[in-house]
């Protein structure tokens, strides 16, 4: 497409439906990785060969649950001023499952879930079954094993002389390929938002002689804590939605003073919505199929089933079966539009809540007291997430439409001037939302 920050044909302009051919899982390419991984610098003060300055200097900000629509509740004066200044969509639509560790690694590699392995927040792989990928696991989170189908852009990044500083990002602190970021942090929920806002900055005051990163990323929770805990029409999630723009006003003074503010490209986004669960609007799978029938992976508004040994008729009599809140199918079933079900890690039988409904394998505690789920399908507007854009490359009071968030990688890609790997996205749908130096200088 004429004028556009990638050139038609490049990868980024792939079609969002071709899908990239899955890497091969084989055992000694996680080894491989492992040995590597003792060369994998983590210190931002390290230079390699071939560093230089960057392009551009992008920060990339996710807001976890972060709905579309809270944007126009009056609650955030940063962002909301990010968003005059620069662009905005309607919303940018998750890819499926739309929770939290599926949709952060698509925003960097460019892939749905199917096609970069991260199918859910809990998963087996049948070729190591011995043990369980869970992202309260640090074990199970730092193996290369889990994350190594697909290259995030701070790999990329680096193969490219781009240096990379990430704080919290899902799978940022764990190699792949034997590369880390040249300064990462591992994951601390209880860290003060000032903290993480004060470590990027100062991650910024490097010299800009090559050592300074072009791409940053940080990472809030707050808001998807307080939607799972009150549901996404509570004062608690206000006040969530409250601190983390306070956050990011810290953040933009920060850059502000250090004469950074405009010439960084600052992108914000969410990994999914939040849906309001009343009580009680639960649907008890363990009851319905025994104790003995199966193993239920996950729960909530998915479920992942595997039935035991001589148990798949019966597990497949109840599953199948019409049901007033769920649908459920065997994996290659799974309808063609959300994108999922071929990857090996999917077990043999999927099931979706309807809308305010949540999958439960044991009690819960949305039995008795009122919360919020994501997960949900994708086309389900309380889904949508949070894009907005802010920097040199964007023009002002820019409104994008709906976009699917493999589109993201893409725009990070070709903002820091990097050879993008093959993805499902594209750059088209921000021309409109670009600068004509951005446009022409790319």
């Amino acid at each position: 497409m004429p004028g556009s920050l990638l050139a038609p044909g490049t990868l980024a302009h792939r079609r969002r439906d071709a899908k990239p051919h899955r890497r091969q899982r084989a055992g000694l390419l996680a080894t491989l990785a492992l040995l590597l991984a003792g060369c994998a610098t983590n210190e931002l003060a390290a230079r390699g060969p071939g560093d230089h300055p960057p392009r551009r200097t992008v920060l990339l900000v996710s807001i976890d649950g972060f709905r579309a629509d809270y944007l126009d509740r009056g609650l955030t004066p940063t962002l909301s001023a990010l968003a005059a200044g620069g662009a905005r969509a309607v919303a940018m639509r998750p890819a499926f499952p739309s929770i939290t560790f599926p949709n952060h690694t698509t925003l960097v590699t460019g892939l749905d879930p199917d096609h970069h392995g991260v199918i859910s927040n809990r998963m087996e792989d049948p070729a190591d079954p011995s043990h369980r990928f869970e992202i309260d696991d640090a074990r199970a989170v730092h193996e290369p094993f889990w994350w190594q189908e697909a290259t995030p852009i701070w790999v990329t990044a680096a193969r490219q002389g781009v240096r990379s500083a990430i704080e919290f990002w899902p799978g940022s602190t764990t190699p792949n390929h034997g590369i880390l970021p040249a300064a990462s942090s591992e994951y601390d929920g209880h860290a003060a938002y000032a903290t993480r806002v004060d470590t990027v900055l100062h991650w910024l005051d490097a010299p800009d002689d090559g050592t300074r990163p072009g791409l940053l990323a940080l990472y809030f929770e707050g808001v998807d804590s307080a939607g799972h805990r009150d549901g996404p029409d509570s004062s608690g999630v206000n006040d969530a939605i409250r601190r983390v723009d306070a956050a990011l006003g810290r953040l933009v003074e920060g850059l502000r003073a250090r004469g950074l503010l405009d010439r960084i490209d600052i992108v914000v986004v969410s990994d999914h919505g939040m849906e309001a669960v009343p009580r009680g609007q639960v649907i008890r799978l363990d009851q319905m199929l025994g104790s003995s029938s199966a193993d239920i992976l996950t729960d909530g508004p998915i479920a992942d089933i595997r039935p035991r040994e001589g148990r798949e008729a019966k597990v497949a009599r109840i599953l199948l079966a019409p049901h007033a809140h769920m649908q459920c199918w065997r994996r290659q079933d799974i309808p063609k539009r959300l994108d999922f079900g071929s990857n090996p890690r999917v077990l043999p039988f999927f099931c979706l809540a309807g809308s305010g409904w949540v999958i439960a394998e044991r009690p819960s505690q949305l039995e008795d007291s009122d919360g919020g789920a994501h997960g949900y399908d994708i086309a389900d507007p309380e889904m949508a997430a949070l894009f907005l854009a802010h920097g040199p490359d964007f023009r002002p009071a820019s409104v994008l439409p709906e976009f699917p968030n493999v589109d993201v990688y893409a725009l990070l890609a070709a903002l820091l001037g990097i050879r993008p790997e093959p993805s499902q996205g594209e750059t088209r749908v921000f021309d409109p939302a670009l600068t004509d130096a951005a446009l022409t200088s790319h």
